[in-house]
Parts: structure tokens; sequence; C-alpha cells
């Protein structure tokens, strides 16, 4: 099995493009970090980045909700693969190509934080991803 779950912030905007074929893919960046303290007694923290790839509807979803900053919860297949860099040298790169995501924290505008809206990449699921009610709406919920 290969499944990585990440929750995060994003590190900046997504950026969206379209391959020759005209499948949407939108990348960006999340930064989970590690508080922790040494055997000394010392606070450290340690931040660690994962590039993201969403493909098609997923694509466009991330595309429209994600901004930097706004903290999220992906989960996918970790891929890796190696390229040329422009100064010749081969890279290394780890990323995960999502298969579902949930928008943990709203905008930091008026709406405030909470609510999560998930969506998910599987093939079985038609139509539009079920969404979360709005905050206003929860004493309309049957539990």
């Amino acid at each position: 099995m290969n499944k990585i779950i990440v929750i995060g912030n994003l590190g900046k905007d997504p950026e969206m493009r379209y391959t020759p074929n005209g499948q949407s893919v939108t990348s960006f960046s999340v930064a989970s970090n590690r508080k922790y303290t040494t055997s000394t007694g010392e606070q450290r923290e340690e931040t660690e980045w994962f590039t993201v790839n969403a493909w098609g509807r997923l694509a466009e979803l991330c595309n429209q909700y994600l901004t930097k900053g706004r903290q999220v919860y992906v989960e996918g297949r970790l891929s890796s693969r190696t390229y040329e860099g422009r100064d010749g040298q081969t890279r290394f790169v780890n990323e995960i190509n999502l298969t579902d995501v949930q928008f943990l924290s709203r905008d930091t505008g008026a709406g405030g934080d909470g609510g999560a809206y998930g969506y998910d990449a599987a093939p079985e699921s038609e139509g539009p991803p079920n969404e979360a009610p709005p905050m206003d709406d929860v004493d309309d919920l049957p539990f």
C-alpha cells in the first residue's frame, strides 16, 4: 500500500496548468510543523515541505479554494521522480499525487476559521463532491 497523509499549511498560492491533452493539474506546497523538546530541554520546531499535485476535478477545486497560509489535509500516493535542472544536475523529488483533500480552515476574511470541506478523487464518485454544510446551518443537522 502506498498512502501518505499530511496536515499543514500552504506555502504559496496553487499553480494550475494543463497537460497537452487538456487535463488540468494544480501544484502546491504544504508545510507541516513538528515541535519537540531535546534531551537538554531545548524547545525545537521542524518544518517539512511537501509538493502536492492534484489532477482533473481535484485540480480545479484546489486552484479555486486554496490560498497561501490555508490549513489543509491532503491524502495521496507518494511518487518519486528525477529531472535535470537548469544547471545540468540531476535532481530527485518526492511528490504527493492527491487522492483526497479537506480544506480545514476557511479564508481569514469575514467567515473566520472553522468548517472542513472534503473532496475525494475516487473514480466511483460522480457529480459534485459532498460539501460540509455552512456553519450557520448546524442547527438543522439531524444529530
